[in-house]
């Protein structure tokens, strides 16, 4: 005999949650790197070799990530292979609709989303820029490599040119594609390459990796902004929604969230996480965690 009790304690989470989102007083979402990848933001497979199978065939990588951290011998390669990274993670429309499923669900409540995803498709799915602090950078930015001011800049410009000066072309519609009997060069030309405008030293990602990630203006009215709504909404009916958050970086996210939940009765912690949808002890009253991917569940809310 088939038990169904697994089905129907997901089935009951999912209407617990249901509740808590149309209850709420105020919805704090907390995003990690599993719902840019339910949304097809996939580094390994098939999208992968798409665009990196020339640093695949040369380099042995495995992984978009991985390669990332691949110490080239000249920035013309450098680039070459960053700005094929930031282009299909930042400004290519490839998300399966997974943001905007959110951005729907929570559109008309009080919310405001801390995220750890540099890939800018809150704002892409019509998430207010006012109710979002992105605490790792953005893929759409670059800073001084030193730094030597904390100021960054927009990239958008010259990652389309770095992407054509290595044999692609974009329709007037954007799209990307490499023309019939072309090789791509992996490369940009040497006059692409970003420097700081205050320094001449060497630009590089907003990327929070050491401690020379600038935390710009910004930034910092971010933070404020996320503080202030912590603030207000303190003992209040809270729902901290979380979103495919490991254990990477958990003090940023699923800890604090943990905590604030454990001082707020009124609070409902809820976690949608595919293999690890797991809580304390001290709130398991108060949790609602759902193993399963992301992108289902959003369907059935």
């Amino acid at each position: 005999m088939i038990s169904t009790k697994n089905c129907s304690d997901k089935s009951d989470k999912i209407e617990k949650l249901k509740t808590a989102i149309q209850t709420s007083e105020a919805i704090l979402i907390g995003a990690g790197a599993g719902l840019s990848a339910s949304a097809g933001f996939t580094y390994t497979g098939k999208r992968f070799e798409q665009y990196f199978f020339d640093f695949i065939r040369k380099y042995g990588f495995r992984d978009m990530y991985s390669g990332g951290f691949y110490p080239f011998e000249r920035l013309e390669e450098h680039w070459a292979y960053w700005s094929r990274y930031i282009y299909i993670n930042r400004y290519a429309d490839v998300d399966n609709g997974t943001y905007k499923k959110l951005f729907e669900l929570v559109k008309d409540k009080n919310y405001f989303v801390l995220t750890t995803n540099v890939d800018h498709q809150f704002q892409k799915a019509g998430f207010d820029k006012n109710r979002l602090f992105y605490t790792q950078g953005d893929y759409g930015l670059f800073q001084c490599s030193r730094p030597c001011h904390d100021t960054t800049y927009d990239n958008e410009e010259i990652i389309h040119k770095m992407m054509e000066s290595q044999g692609y072309v974009f329709t007037k519609e954007g799209m990307l594609y490499i023309p019939e009997n072309t090789e791509l060069k992996m490369e940009i030309q040497t006059q692409l390459i970003p420097y700081c405008p205050v320094c001449g030293r060497p630009m590089s990602m907003n990327l929070r990796a050491d401690d020379t990630f600038v935390e710009d203006e910004g930034w910092h009215r971010a933070a404020e902004r996320y503080s202030d709504f912590i603030r207000r909404h303190q003992n209040m009916r809270i729902l901290f929604l979380e979103f495919g958050v490991g254990m990477n970086t958990p003090g940023i996210i699923k800890y604090p969230f943990w905590q604030m939940t454990v001082k707020n009765k009124n609070a409902v912690y809820g976690c949608i996480n595919y293999g690890e949808a797991k809580c304390p002890t001290e709130i398991k009253g108060q949790a609602i965690c759902i193993d399963e991917d992301i992108q289902r569940i959003l369907d059935i809310l």
